[in-house]
């Protein structure tokens, strides 16, 4: 069986929710998960509802593979957005501000402050706000597109010599002005929303009008936009017209507060071209995603979850160069229990190195100030020869890879824009050293992206080596993307489209020949998604054969095994954590010597079918001992898990007698080895210390 990619979708997002609408964790804790419930909700209308939008308009009326037409699927996810919206704004009104509150946290009502204080915000608009606005005047004919995701407020003027006549005006609310307006006038942590301060004093601007009715609103603007590519063209420029187009393209979505007045809302949706069916309305403040800023103030510690700090990674010798650590043995980081700084590091090392003659790397998305990027812009300006492949359809990434790009064309780096018809998801560097007269190849692969900022966040694993064969195939994997030859002829490397789904299929298949013939068969895998056709029915057809199969899959699920017999014995969870799960992790039994690989792929078609993506064999027994025993403790996890039921849905785990909750149990293994690996350390040194 076949379930709807956005309603799984929906359904993850719900689960993101529930760790907001937890009463046992710390306040700002649940305030993060709100707040990244309303951003993954954002970017679905964007994307997902937008491609819908567009299908329509196009009148593809074709059935997905769960038998709903497009149209269908998007009655039915708006059904389930209206009410996951609800449920987000009951828990906003019902239970976080009221605690907000009592910790002097929660916005101040305008209406609840002196005259003094309201005095002193007035002063602050004129000062502060004001400079930075700009009214625009909405006429239903010749109406300004208003960028999306902003906030905005919708004036309605009356002018004194024509009373009963009243026209539009909206103000758009940079988002470089903070959201939360603080004043000398308010106590430390007061603050007001700046919405509220704008709509109070935003008369200053028209003069002999009346302000009739003013209420911010928000417009989503369909994200679901392609640049085509065509041989010859500046595709740089090309992306550059996208992001314009993006910022300015078809309403999806329309949020007014509940309070707005019908024939104000009316009016409005007319002006912006909002359909009926786009319109929510909301009961309470618009674009919860900036409640996140409270959780990263400082202060008010008693609020957040306590910190875990990140280890240094076992087979790391602080004292030693990343070179000389790598060359004693593959290095497995997994991040953020373990430090990404390594990484790092290695990148650092060879743009300062005098024998490191090349560097090769694939960037997909980076942080806005990356030391990746400042560390190939000085090894190009050292000499060395630096290509970095930058993936400019790294959606809503665009604009910041375009300027890095920039950057690093002109510190001298060749530059390449990805394969022509794919996205380049892979993760991989590659680092030529000379030692001792020969030539040796560093490599790195991962399953995040080089992004420091994410690392600290996001569960990934990195695999640090200079094995000769998964070095030359580094080599080929480079001269394949930037000689636009076929991802072929590779020693241990599985790259997608060409290789690495046979590869996956052949797997699977293997072990239902093996259940079979009554022999032990088990798949255990962890991803962010599942929808890939193939791949499902491969599954299928495994479950039904007898192969045990164990999945962690954070979001999307597509697939419901079709059988009682083989969905007792699959395993579907997905677990939310402090953490974000973004690793992926195929493990097969393999007739009891397990195969284990990493990947920068999800088992979905665009991954497997229309992007260039790497898996990776771990074929060093410690380190697969280790990732294998990071599958162990995904499916052991009894407090944050869930797991899905015979209809689809999902349920908490049974925390038993004993909770085993998976993030700590990494936590502290990661902590355990560094204390092992510092204690190795210095058993190597102190034989060398002076006596």
């Amino acid at each position: 069986m076949y379930i709807n990619r956005e309603l799984s979708w929906l359904a993850f997002n719900q689960r993101v929710l529930n760790q907001a609408q937890r009463k046992d964790l710390p306040l700002l804790e649940r305030v993060r998960f709100l707040a990244i419930s309303a951003s993954n909700l954002d970017e679905f209308f964007q994307v997902r509802v937008g491609g819908l939008q567009l299908m329509i308009q196009e009148g593809i009326a074709t059935p997905d593979r769960a038998g709903y037409t497009p149209a269908e699927q998007l009655e039915l996810v708006r059904r389930r957005s209206i009410e996951m919206v609800q449920a987000q704004y009951d828990l906003v009104r019902h239970e976080l501000l009221p605690l907000l509150q009592a910790e002097g946290l929660a916005p101040v009502r305008l209406d609840k402050l002196g005259e003094t204080q309201q005095a002193a915000l007035e002063q602050y608009f004129i000062d502060n706000i004001a400079p930075l606005l700009t009214p625009l005047a909405l006429e239903d004919e010749a109406a300004p597109l208003l960028p999306s995701l902003s906030l905005h407020l919708g004036i309605e003027l009356q002018q004194e010599e024509a009373p009963g006549e009243t026209r539009f005006v909206a103000v758009t609310l940079p988002d470089a002005l903070p959201r939360r307006v603080h004043s000398s006038a308010l106590s430390q942590d007061q603050y007001v929303l700046i919405e509220d301060v704008a709509a109070a004093f935003i008369g200053h601007f028209f003069p002999g009008e009346e302000v009739v009715n003013v209420h911010p609103f928000r417009v989503t603007r369909n994200g679901d936009i392609a640049v085509a590519e065509e041989e010859g063209g500046n595709f740089a420029h090309d992306m550059e017209e996208v992001l314009v187009a993006r910022k300015f393209s078809a309403c999806v979505r329309l949020e007014i507060p509940a309070r707005t007045p019908e024939a104000f809302a009316t009016r409005l949706a007319s002006i912006i071209s909002a359909q009926p069916d786009t319109i929510y309305r909301v009961p309470g403040p618009l674009r919860l995603v900036d409640f996140s800023a409270l959780v990263a103030d400082a202060g008010h510690e008693h609020l957040k979850i306590s910190t875990w700090e990140p280890n240094m990674p076992a087979g790391v010798d602080p004292g030693l160069s990343m070179f000389e650590n790598i060359a004693e043995g593959d290095i497995l980081i997994h991040n953020p229990y373990e430090n990404y700084e390594p990484v790092v590091k290695l990148v650092e090392e060879a743009a300062a190195d005098p024998d490191v003659l090349a560097i090769k790397q694939c960037l997909y998305r980076t942080c806005a100030h990356s030391r990746f990027i400042t560390a190939l812009c000085r090894a190009a300006e050292a000499g060395k020869q630096v290509t970095v492949l930058v993936e400019l359809k790294a959606r809503f990434d665009e604009g910041r890879n375009l300027h890095q790009a920039e950057l690093l064309q002109r510190a001298g780096v060749q530059v390449v824009y990805g394969v022509k018809g794919f996205k380049t998801h892979a993760k991989v560097l590659l680092i030529v050293r000379r030692e001792n007269g020969i030539l040796r190849r560093y490599c790195h692969f991962g399953t995040g992206n080089y992004n420091e900022n994410t690392a600290r966040i996001y569960s990934d694993i990195s695999l640090l080596t200079c094995d000769e064969n998964l070095g030359a195939d580094a080599s080929q994997f480079f001269n394949s993307i930037t000689g636009r030859t076929k991802l072929m002829r590779f020693r241990r490397l599985h790259p997608s489209p060409a290789l690495m789904k046979e590869k996956l299929l052949s797997l699977i298949q293997a072990e239902t020949r093996r259940a079979r013939q009554n022999e032990r068969a088990e798949i255990r895998a962890k991803m962010n998604s599942l929808n890939d056709a193939d791949m499902i029915r491969a599954l299928d057809e495994a479950a039904e054969a007898g192969v045990r199969i164990s999945l962690n899959i954070r979001g999307i699920c597509c697939w419901l095994p079709g059988s009682q017999a083989a969905r007792e014995r699959v395993t579907i969870v997905s677990i939310v954590d402090r953490y974000l799960e973004h690793a992926r992790i195929f493990s097969f039994h393999n007739g009891g010597t397990p195969k284990i690989y990493i990947g920068s792929a999800d088992w979905m078609g665009r991954n497997l079918d229309r992007r260039v993506e790497l898996m990776i064999p771990i074929e060093n027994a410690m380190l697969a001992h280790r990732v294998s025993g990071i599958l162990d403790a995904c499916f052991k996890d009894n407090v944050q898990a869930y797991h899905m039921q015979a209809d689809g849905s999902y349920c908490e785990a049974n925390h038993g007698t004993t909770p085993f909750r998976m993030q700590q149990h990494l936590q502290r293994q990661a902590e355990l080895n560094a204390r092992a690996q510092e204690r190795a350390n210095r058993q190597t040194l102190e034989p060398h210390l002076p006596r």
